[in-house]
């Protein structure tokens, strides 16, 4: 699993003007989480993915050190699956994806990390899942990392 996570003040996601998800698309503080899937990655690699992302301190304390974690401040995260995140640009100025989960395991594999996520507290809006997406979203810091597993 690839992410590129990036702590916001807040976040929506839009597909075709509505405001996505059962859970509504939209977060306060927390952070946008970008997903990618590779073809090996299983429910224990999002559960990992998950477990590192809530205790990842990159929230400022009280004297502006990144010192808290999402699970210390209580953010939300925005996750949206990515899977141009595993685009290969190594030749030609096409992008191959061939890198990517296929559709049926990205899809499951992506559910199971929003799953990991609300058992260990966090209050998880999401995106849809191979639509066009419109993301918004106010950065604070700004603060953009990677992780991969």
């Amino acid at each position: 699993m690839r992410a590129v996570i990036q702590r916001v003040s807040s976040a929506r996601c839009e597909v075709t003007g509505e405001v996505t998800g059962q859970v509504r698309g939209q977060i306060g503080p927390g952070l946008v989480v970008l997903l990618g899937v590779a073809p090996t990655d299983t429910p224990a690699t999002a559960q990992a993915l998950a477990a590192r992302l809530v205790k990842l301190r990159i929230f400022n304390d009280e004297a502006g050190k990144m010192n808290r974690s999402l699970a210390d401040t209580g953010g939300a995260v925005l996750s949206i699956s990515q899977f141009t995140l595993f685009a290969d640009t190594s030749r030609g100025n096409r992008p191959s994806f061939t890198g990517a989960a296929p559709p049926d395991l990205a899809r499951a594999v992506y559910a199971d990390f929003g799953v990991a996520l609300r058992a260990l507290g966090v209050e998880v809006a999401e995106g849809v899942f191979g639509a066009h997406m419109v993301i918004s979203l106010v950065g604070d810091g700004p603060v953009t990392l990677t992780l991969e597993l």
